[in-house]
């Protein structure tokens, strides 16, 4: 596997969405937005419009990390190129959509402790894609797809916005929060007590010293805290944690963190039809995921079964892997949405 990129038969564009919604969110994250547009080969040398597919990022991804190369994998920017080069799919615009917080992660949600991300997405990375590029700009043509956190945004947001997206794939997405979320509540309170006294106050005054990763709790107490600030910021941009200091649930809180399980939405009644709207849904998931969410996307499946889902748009797979290095899945996927566009 050779450690740099070959000669594209397409072409990247890199542009920079300036966003009117995330100026002055709460974190001072900037809200000027690097953005990633995959263009097809063929796509300057006709007129033709194309479907597109909105690519989002897992938990502490940010868009200049698809073109990191890791030993003997390539990124997905490069398998895209290959998958439509090589005549593997109907061709598609593909969009790298970028949605970083300072606490690694925003989940793609509007939050008033982080920011309105979800509405960045999809009013105004959407609109400014397809006022610059020969886009098919339909629900019926638009799909999204991510991995973790990423696949988590792509199963949400078809069911908040079905004016916008009626394809989805996501690869080991948060689901089924009591298993993929819950069991690691205890180990951070221990964490907290054992390293900071028991207060998250504590940790981000310590993080504001030293580089983060310096302590082997780090990742752990970022990825909670980062979802509480998603799942249950407060109008004051204050954040509350869904447990307490023997990592027993809040009620109060974790009932708001349910609201935005994807599981909950799909089996949610009012949203019936708009999962019967959706003409491709791809859900997998490794079975050794460390997160359980193999369990997340089999519940996900049922939920969208119960809703009256046809089969027939519905690719479900689990497989032999744990949460990384499932790569290879993604233009899988993407193959599969695009040959379903209309």
């Amino acid at each position: 596997m050779l450690p740099w990129s070959p000669e594209r038969a397409g072409r990247i564009d890199e542009g920079v969405v300036d966003s009117a919604l995330l100026r002055d969110n709460p974190l001072g994250d900037p809200h000027q937005r690097p953005v990633y547009v995959y263009l097809p080969p063929g796509y300057d040398e006709s007129d033709r419009r194309y479907p597109v597919v909105y690519v989002i990022q897992g938990y502490t991804g940010h868009v200049r990390t698809w073109l990191n190369r890791e030993p003997f994998r390539r990124p997905f920017p490069d398998l895209v190129d290959e998958l439509f080069a090589t005549g593997g799919a109907p061709p598609a615009i593909v969009v790298f959509v970028d949605a970083w917080t300072s606490w690694g992660g925003s989940q793609f949600v509007d939050s008033p402790a982080t920011g309105r991300y979800h509405s960045y997405l999809c009013d105004e990375v959407v609109a400014w894609v397809d006022a610059r590029y020969r886009t098919i700009a339909d629900r019926d043509h638009r799909a999204i797809t991510g991995k973790s956190s990423g696949g988590y945004g792509a199963m949400i947001t078809p069911i908040l916005r079905p004016d916008l997206f009626a394809a989805l794939a996501t690869h080991a997405g948060d689901a089924l929060f009591e298993v993929c979320y819950q069991p690691f509540f205890p180990a951070v309170a221990r964490m907290l007590r054992d390293e900071y006294d028991g207060s998250y106050e504590s940790f981000r005054a310590g993080l504001a010293g030293r580089e983060v990763g310096t302590r082997d709790s780090d990742h752990d107490l970022i990825e909670i805290y980062g979802c509480s600030a998603a799942y249950s910021g407060n109008p004051d941009a204050s954040v509350s944690i869904p447990f307490d200091d023997n990592g027993v649930v809040v009620d109060e809180v974790w009932s708001r963190w349910l609201a935005n399980d994807p599981v909950r939405l799909a089996a949610d009644p009012t949203n019936a039809d708009t999962l019967r709207s959706l003409h491709s849904v791809w859900i997998d998931a490794g079975t050794r995921d460390e997160y359980y969410l193999d369990l997340g996307a089999r519940a996900f499946h049922r939920a969208l079964a119960a809703a009256g889902v046809d089969d027939e748009n519905v690719h479900f797979e689990t497989f032999p892997a744990g949460h990384g290095n499932i790569g290879y899945r993604y233009p899988l996927a993407l193959a599969w949405l695009c040959r379903r566009f209309p």
